[in-house]
Parts: structure tokens; C-alpha cells; sequence
């Protein structure tokens, strides 16, 4: 137990930093985050060490919360409804616009998926996600920067005709 306290100590500021970039709420990101050290308490055995602990507690919170969206507790809809009509439609929008996008990052390869969701939602740093993988933080760059130009690629593609 004292494994999972002081992993939940190290982890737990990252965790919600990259849930609140994933779905920009900070009430649903203090949420998601409890489920996701819940989620990972449950099945703290099952962790093989592949990967970083940050890597797969990243893995189950970004689980959690297409869980959430999935159960539309993402909308923020008591802010929606202070809002004028057209505004809402307008965050709407935005909102599908923001689900297209991470759609589109989850279509990218391994590992940079991983990766440019590390660094983008996450916060890491090109040197922890490089240390994550076994890596050099030149690598991390590198992959991060072809993540970025095919992830630009997919979204002029696909968002071209609207």
C-alpha cells in the first residue's frame, strides 16, 4: 500500500494536469483523477512495468474520461445554460471540434500518439518523455515534431470540405 500512497503523491498533480488539458473542466478533471487512482488501486498488480507508472496512469485517466464522454458528463452544462443561445451552439461546435481532434491524434502510430499526447496534454518535458521510452530527449523532439506534421496533415484532410 505504501507503493501505491507515494506513487499517488508523485503522480497525482500530473495526472490532473493532463486530464485538464484533455477536457479543459477543472471539476471533471479532479473527478476523472480520483477514478483513474481508484481504477488503478483496482488493478495495481497488473501493472507489468513495460512502461513508465506515469505512462499507464496516463493511459487509464485518458480511458476514464472517453468513459465520461461517452456518458456525457464532459458537457459542462450548468455553464451552458448561463450562456446566450448562440453561445452555446458556438461551444458546441467547439466541443465537437476539440472530440474530432483527439480522434485524430488517436489515429496516429505508435509511439507517436503517445508521445504528442504526453507532451501536449501531459506537460512533459521532451527529456521525461525521451527517459519514459528509454530514449534521448532528441528522439522525443523528433518524434514529437512528426506527430505534429502528420497529425496537420490528417486534419487539413479531413477538415478540408467544411
Amino acid at each position: 500500500m505504501d507503493d501505491f500512497e507515494s506513487a499517488y503523491r508523485e503522480h497525482q498533480q500530473m495526472v490532473y494536469r493532463f486530464l485538464l488539458r484533455l477536457c479543459r473542466n477543472p471539476h471533471l478533471a479532479e473527478e476523472l483523477t480520483q477514478e483513474t487512482f481508484t481504477q488503478s488501486l483496482q488493478h495495481w498488480d497488473d501493472f507489468r512495468g513495460q512502461g513508465s507508472r506515469s505512462t499507464w496512469l496516463c493511459t487509464i485517466a485518458k480511458r476514464q474520461l472517453y468513459s465520461a464522454v461517452r456518458r456525457k458528463e464532459a458537457l459542462p452544462l450548468d455553464e451552458a445554460e448561463a450562456l446566450p443561445a448562440e453561445d452555446v451552439t458556438d461551444a458546441l461546435v467547439q466541443s465537437d471540434r476539440v472530440m474530432a481532434a483527439h480522434r485524430l491524434v488517436h489515429r496516429l502510430p505508435e509511439p507517436m500518439r503517445e508521445i504528442f499526447t504526453l507532451r501536449t496534454f501531459g506537460d512533459l518535458s521532451h527529456g521525461q518523455i525521451g527517459s519514459l521510452f528509454g530514449k534521448s530527449d532528441s528522439w522525443a523532439r523528433v518524434n514529437y515534431y512528426r506527430a505534429r506534421q502528420l497529425l496537420s496533415q490528417m486534419i487539413k484532410e479531413e477538415w478540408m470540405d467544411e
